[in-house]
């Protein structure tokens, strides 16, 4: 089995390559295509891929190539994590939005509006050449801002496009664990938009046990979104959120705290990475130093995220529990797995609506538990939104409907509506000024008129 990385020079690569090292089941990825318009970046990561594999007599093939279609030839998945403008562009969407003084972050707010109306135009494009020249294929999308990208590769791909995220499965896990039971036992009633969800309830054994996490106060801030929303909040809502919905829930506090920071987290991760790959680009590493670099990197990379929403919540640096990640490399995997093998699983991902939530349409990409299979992810059915919800979900919804039209159209007028319906943004004048210089500052902005 093939599988080609788009964004193969990216940081997290190895994440993936790692999970394919641990599968030894009979049909399991052969070989991986790392495809990448960064030289430089393909050269570090393939090393640190090697690394990885040292020692390991059945590991994946790896290869690499800055040619699009060759990494799509022969492919049967296709998994997207590309950034278009990368971190650079990444900080200007911060520092363009903080200076407004709204939401700069890379998926919520002003910088995911940013960010998707570079990105989707690339996707489109990504989608239609996956259709041409591997129209077998499956393609996994971690492409952010997830649900609008995973939405517009969707028009060209129909339901061979699924997107996948991190922080749904991390935050089912860490509930499961607090409520003493095993994760892979557990069913968790999560809904809602990438980056935009909550869990609801928590069924071990046909039993909800979430009423009994939200009875317990020390337990409920024992655990990284406890302590960032606070039991009280937490209580009030009946329901655990996903951890970006304290963008939303804290809004100009997290706002003041990226204001006051040092540097943005875009700003951090661009340095940072810029020392790490010229590290593991250097000629002639030593054995292992490609791949020690990265590890120090990740660590420190780990530790540091979301440090302004914890310093808004006073809940200080994070605990050793919370370190490990929601594991997408294990989520891409089980989805590979259960595809190519039949094997049923179920995994919360983006998928298309097709009338799970009534307050959106068909076509809407949500964030939900789906039951996957050979012929792909289905939905599960779930309970409508509570009304606070709805409201979220829709006005979210809308602004990223009217990114995919900027995108289509290449109206000026479309993008400002983009902006100017998102709950973070709330100013038609915000809107217009954030446009402005969003275009004047990204070259993949021209096309807006």
């Amino acid at each position: 089995m093939r599988l080609t990385i788009l964004g193969g020079g990216g940081f997290r690569v190895p994440l993936v390559y790692g999970a394919l090292l641990g599968d030894h089941a009979e049909g399991r990825v052969s070989h991986v295509t790392l495809y990448d318009e960064d030289s430089g970046r393909l050269r570090a990561m393939t090393r640190v891929l090697a690394d990885q594999a040292a020692g390991i007599a059945d590991a994946p093939a790896v290869t690499a190539t800055t040619d699009l279609d060759e990494a799509l030839r022969g492919a049967d998945f296709v998994f997207s994590a590309i950034r278009v403008g990368g971190l650079e562009g990444r900080a200007a969407d911060e520092r363009i939005a903080l200076a407004e003084g709204v939401l700069g972050q890379e998926t919520v707010g002003a910088g995911g509006i940013a960010y998707g109306l570079r990105t989707v135009p690339v996707a489109r494009e990504i989608a239609r050449r996956v259709a041409r020249t591997a129209p077998g294929a499956w393609v996994i999308n971690f492409t952010n801002p997830a649900g609008v990208v995973t939405e517009a590769m969707a028009e060209e791909l129909g339901d061979r496009v699924i997107g996948i995220c991190d922080s749904p499965v991390g935050l089912g896990r860490r509930i499961a664990r607090l409520l003493g039971a095993r994760p892979e036992d557990a069913w968790i009633d999560y809904v809602g938009l990438n980056h935009l969800g909550w869990v609801r309830g928590l069924r071990i054994g046909g039993r909800d046990e979430l009423p009994r996490l939200l009875a317990d106060a020390q337990a409920l801030e024992s655990f990284e979104e406890g302590r960032l929303f606070g039991a009280e909040w937490l209580r009030s809502l009946g329901a655990i959120p996903n951890e970006y919905l304290h963008y939303y829930y804290f809004n100009r506090d997290t706002v003041r705290a990226y204001q006051e920071a040092e540097q943005t987290r875009g700003a951090f991760l661009r340095d940072q990475q810029r020392g790490f790959y010229a590290e593991a680009g250097r000629p002639d590493p030593a054995p292992g130093a490609a791949l020690a670099a990265w590890d120090r990197t990740r660590a420190e990379r780990e530790a540091t995220y979301m440090a302004e929403n914890r310093e808004v919540a006073g809940v200080g640096e994070r605990e050793e529990s919370d370190l490990e990640s929601g594991g997408y490399e294990k989520v891409a995997l089980a989805l590979m797995r259960a595809i190519a093998r039949d094997e049923r699983a179920t995994l919360i991902l983006n998928v298309r609506n097709r009338g799970t939530l009534s307050v959106l349409d068909a076509e809407a990409v949500i964030e939900v538990p789906c039951l996957v299979d050979a012929n792909g992810a289905h939905p599960v059915a779930v309970d409508p939104l509570p009304l606070h919800a709805v409201g979220l979900v829709t006005s979210v919804k809308a602004a990223e409907r009217e990114v995919l039209a900027a995108a289509a159209s290449g109206s000026r007028a479309d993008a400002v509506k983009a902006f100017a319906l998102h709950p973070l943004v709330d100013s038609v004048g915000v809107a217009r000024r954030l446009v402005a210089g969003y275009a004047a500052e990204h070259p993949g902005l021209g096309y807006l008129r």
